[in-house]
């Protein structure tokens, strides 16, 4: 299944959540879209809240379901918690760092910023957004991309940086300091609910 490329901000009201992260998609209308949004009262069986937590999850990452899906068995493969690995595996792609550094307003502006060859990791070109990046490795921008202006105006408009990440805004770069923690990850989704959900 290709990555979905249709209207987000129409997927953020029929799940209740911005999956962008800016915001601005709740602030208008913050029900469900359609005719009848404003006053669905519909009651999800246990399976169709599994099936919205995980859509939730898979397209506030903006991840096709094969990448979804093998991402979640190697976190089954893995010492520690099932669903907080999965959450842990996710936030350490190269192109959801970039949007936690601050360079990105969306993580699809910092896909495409990655896509484009704009970042580094230590040094060297990764163009690859779902790189996964390790604790201690540097992510910037390459000289040439740093006075870009869709990078220029997120760095300004960027107020919270998390604590896993250490970021200096003067050379437009930053590191990821330690794998974060559950407390430290998106609190309206329920990983718990993904895990039952696959594990069908």
């Amino acid at each position: 299944m290709a990555r979905y490329t249709g209207p987000t901000w129409k997927k953020s009201r029929r799940y209740g959540i911005s999956l962008s992260g800016t915001g601005k998609e709740l602030d208008k209308r913050p029900y469900a879209p359609g005719q009848h949004g404003p006053n669905q009262r519909r009651k999800l069986s246990e399976y169709g809240l599994q099936l919205q937590e995980k859509q939730k999850l898979r397209f506030m990452y903006g991840l096709t379901e094969r990448q979804f899906r093998r991402l979640f068995e190697e976190a089954g493969n893995m010492r520690g918690i099932h669903g907080e690995n999965f959450m842990i595996l996710l936030e350490s792609r190269l192109d959801n760092l970039v949007y936690r550094l601050g360079l990105a307003r969306t993580r699809a502006q910092a896909r495409q910023l990655v896509n484009h060859g704009h970042v580094t990791v230590d040094g060297g070109r990764v163009d690859i957004p779902s790189y996964r990046v390790k604790p201690g490795q540097v992510i910037a921008l390459r000289e040439k991309s740093q006075n870009l202006d869709i990078v220029q105006e997120a760095v300004e408009v960027n107020n919270f940086v998390p604590e896993y990440v250490t970021f200096d805004e003067e050379k437009r770069q930053g590191t990821f300091s330690r794998l974060p923690e559950r407390s430290e990850l998106p609190a309206e989704i329920n990983e718990a609910l993904i895990v039952e959900f696959y594990s069908r």
